[in-house]
């Protein structure tokens, strides 16, 4: 039996089905909530919250603004209204608290496209194929940026694929469409997490963000770790894990630094010995033997 084809099973049996996907039930309720928000004034006349992902405005009170599509803004030489900038400094104070890639896990609705290909592609047994430089997508980002000032123009909002999502569902546009179906093929057949792990710029401008946020998942516990690799298995950015949960070769704390790290939850929803916690960035601490003095469960 694979354990990457299988990954989380022991988890299931020991705490049953909800404990073990809680954190990717969380996510998909959340996908939805904020979809929910955003074509309800569209689709149903109920106007919570107008705009798209890129700009919006809750209840004619509360502007909310993609910090990554002003900066591009401002690269353009435009001059950023007051609620724009309110809105870009609520949503980075936000994802500087609960961690920058949390966008990526817990708000983007290509996300469970991707994952969708990742399932796909580990059910049907496809190798990981050849996916580019994890960095790539760094230099895509700086290159919109960029290209931004060099037009005048916004320019990855020309393509943006989550944007271009939002209007297919509200209109029924095909361009949207379209290329969500292009990044699930790639994902499935070319690249294993392709366009998370490897290309999307925004991706990289929430993990620049992440380097320095306050949420982390600890492998506090990683002495009860028994090798299974579920967690390796599931994570969209496994190269995040090792330095956290094999440490102790090097001595390097449990703490998972890298603003890669989706603070998905998805290592804890596998882990049959609760080896990962969520914590904050200045918790470096291991867990105490049991039986030690003064010894505490799991944070």
């Amino acid at each position: 039996m694979s354990a990457r084809k299988y990954a989380g099973q022991r988890a299931r049996l020991q705490g049953g089905f909800l404990r073990a996907n809680r954190f990717l039930i969380a996510r998909r309720a959340s996908q939805l909530f904020f979809l929910a928000l955003f074509l309800s004034g569209p689709l149903f006349g109920v106007w919570i919250t107008k705009g798209t992902l890129a700009s919006s405005l809750t209840l004619d009170v509360l502007p909310l603004s993609d910090p990554f599509i002003a900066l591009q803004s401002l690269a353009a030489g435009h001059m950023l209204e007051s609620s724009v900038i309110i809105g870009a400094l609520i949503v980075l104070v936000a994802y500087l608290l609960v961690g920058g890639r949390t966008y990526c896990a817990f708000v983007c609705p290509l996300n469970p496209v991707t994952d969708l290909a990742a399932w796909a592609r580990t059910r049907l047994g496809l190798p990981k194929g050849q996916a580019p430089d994890r960095r790539l997508r760094y230099w895509i980002a700086i290159a919109i940026v960029a290209a931004s000032a060099a037009t005048g123009s916004l320019a990855w909002e020309l393509i943006n694929p989550v944007t271009a999502l939002h209007r297919a569902l509200v209109f029924g546009t095909g361009f949207g469409l379209v290329l969500a179906l292009a990044i699930f093929l790639f994902d499935l057949f070319v690249a294993h997490h392709g366009w998370c792990g490897h290309l999307c710029p925004v991706g990289a401008f929430y993990g620049a963000i992440g380097e320095i946020s306050l949420t982390r998942v600890t492998a506090d516990a990683r002495a009860r770790c028994d090798d299974c690799l579920d967690c390796f298995a599931v994570c969209p950015e496994p190269q995040v894990i090792s330095p956290a949960l094999r440490g102790e070769r090097t001595g390097t704390g449990p703490l998972i630094l890298s603003g890669a790290c989706l603070n998905c939850g998805r290592c804890m929803d596998v882990c049959s010995e609760n080896v990962f916690h969520f914590t904050h960035r200045f918790n470096d601490g291991l867990e105490r033997p049991h039986g030690a003095k003064g010894a505490a469960g799991p944070c």
